[in-house]
């Protein structure tokens, strides 16, 4: 679990840290003093929580708050205050909780099982975009880029299995509709599964990858998808459906499965 903890209170802050620390010792805990340079560290990390003090003098926490919604809408927002006249204001923001200080155990697992958006402790911090355009995301809201766009179809297929094994001949006959299965095909395949590897281990995650014989797919749990939490019936991601009514729209093969989203969407 990924956290971030900000508070321009050297004091608090490392009050805050040691909180966290007793209730949850496994995390991997990042503070910050200055709200910017916690922005910065969004940008290219994945974050869970973000513990935010909402009073603070380059930027407060209402402000931090929606710079890191727009680097990860998933990040969940607790904020930290002593002032309680700052709650109407907090709750404008999707936060998860509003806690005091002194912050206390007690508040810090209140927190924990109020959580907007569901923890993974495997994330890698990898995002897959299905609804409309197929995209990946890793730490911003920059697309990751992949330098065969067949690459890139390639993982969205693996990502579309939801963690089923895809053979070879099977990723050939979808990405090169109708084309027969051989030696230069093969090579094809094999030129594509090496800049879709490379691509992902440019940001740190080539692990989402299971690789077997003659086989390839995804682990599920090391990427948060919108597909995968509209068939877990997350109620965010019924009503981005909805919104968009596009499944992987760039690619063909999707067709059936949007036809099959409709249903459940409505």
């Amino acid at each position: 679990m990924n956290i971030i903890v900000v508070d321009d209170e050297s004091m608090s802050l490392r009050g805050i840290e040691r909180t966290i620390k007793s209730v949850i010792p496994d995390c991997d805990l990042q503070c910050f003093d200055r709200p910017i340079s916690a922005v910065a560290h969004a940008s290219k990390n994945h974050i869970d929580i973000a513990f935010l003090d909402i009073q603070m003098c380059d930027m407060d926490g209402i402000q931090l708050a929606k710079c890191l919604a727009e680097i990860d809408p998933a990040i969940n927002i607790v904020f930290v205050t002593a002032y309680t006249e700052y709650a109407p204001d907090s709750y404008a923001i999707p936060a998860s909780d509003y806690i005091m200080k002194p912050v206390t155990t007690e508040a810090v697992e209140r927190a924990l099982l109020k959580l907007r958006n569901p923890v993974n402790k495997k994330s890698t911090g990898l995002r897959a975009q299905c609804f409309g355009n197929f995209d990946v995301y890793m730490g911003s809201s920059v697309p990751i880029h992949f330098p065969r766009s067949k690459s890139k179809e390639l993982f969205a297929y693996l990502v579309h299995r939801r963690g089923g094994s895809c053979t070879i001949e099977e990723l050939v006959t979808v990405l090169n509709e109708e084309k027969e299965f051989d030696k230069s095909m093969n090579r094809q395949i094999q030129t594509m599964i090496s800049a879709m590897r490379k691509a992902l281990r440019d940001v740190g995650a080539e692990n989402v990858l299971i690789k077997q014989y003659n086989s390839l797919a995804i682990d599920p749990d090391k990427i948060d998808c919108d597909y995968y939490r509209f068939l877990d019936q997350d109620t965010n991601a019924i009503k981005s459906y909805r919104f968009t009514g596009e499944y992987m729209s760039n690619y063909s093969w999707a067709e059936m499965t949007r036809g099959l989203l409709d249903k459940a969407a409505n």
